[in-house]
């Protein structure tokens, strides 16, 4: 069988001496969804630093495309493909909406039109507002400069933590959409969420980490029809 297009294969690390995962694994395929879940404090977003490289591994290894990429810094791996999202200070807040997509853009040398088009088109309010400032936009636009941002870099992987923090379910449903329409381009996506329930109904595959370990792994629906899984993790 062949590997997934990104792994981080039984990882083991944290900050500092103290360990956060214990072993965890987290793998998405080309254009897929792949979901992380599980309760507060369970390492969900620690896995996804660790698979960008925002935290050496005491144990386990990142493979993306077959190479071993685990010794490599963040911003060599954007260079390799990859887009990070935090949850906060996720964009330049003095900056218009259109400078913080050209910032996006800071590693490529060739024409960025027509990726700007790209963005412009699934985020249609961003081109209405393209000469604002944004830290003036709504909780939901910041997220949409945020990872039209990361788009800007054409990444074949979208990491996203907790993308729709704070944010009404209107807005949260759109946002989804969007994410759907990002790996329908081929693009995979890997993404943290606080709304498990939502967010596996998108997933092709789910991760429930508990304390830094792989809980229950299988495709979102699959989690979602699990009993054991609905009563500890999605209120029934």
């Amino acid at each position: 069988m062949s590997e997934p297009f990104l792994i981080g294969d039984m990882m083991t690390g944290g900050y500092g001496g103290a360990d956060i995962l214990h072993g965890c694994t987290i793998a998405v395929e080309k254009g897929q969804i792949a979901v992380i879940v599980g309760p507060n404090g369970a390492g969900k977003s620690t896995a996804m630093k660790a698979v960008f490289g925002m935290l050496s591994l005491r144990q386990g290894a990142v493979r993306l495309q077959g190479e071993d990429i685990t010794a490599l810094s963040p911003q060599a791996r954007v260079a390799k493909g990859m887009a990070f999202v935090p949850q906060t200070h996720n964009i330049f807040t003095s900056m218009t909406v259109e400078e913080n997509l050209e910032m996006g853009a800071f590693l490529r040398r060739d024409d960025i039109r027509a990726t700007m088009e790209q963005v412009y088109h699934l985020f249609p309010i961003l081109r209405d507002k393209r000469h604002q400032a944004a830290g003036e936009l709504s909780g939901g636009q910041r997220q949409q400069v945020a990872v039209g941002r990361a788009l800007m870099t054409q990444p074949s992987v979208l990491m996203l933590d907790e993308p729709t923090a704070g944010v009404s379910p209107i807005v949260m449903d759109e946002l989804f959409d969007r994410i759907i329409e990002v790996a329908r381009t081929g693009i995979s996506i890997l993404m943290v969420e606080q709304n498990a329930r939502q967010a596996l109904e998108i997933a092709d595959r789910g991760y429930v980490l508990v304390q830094g370990a792989n809980r229950f792994t299988d495709t979102g629906r699959a989690l979602l029809a699990d009993p054991d899984v609905r009563k500890s993790f999605l209120g029934g």
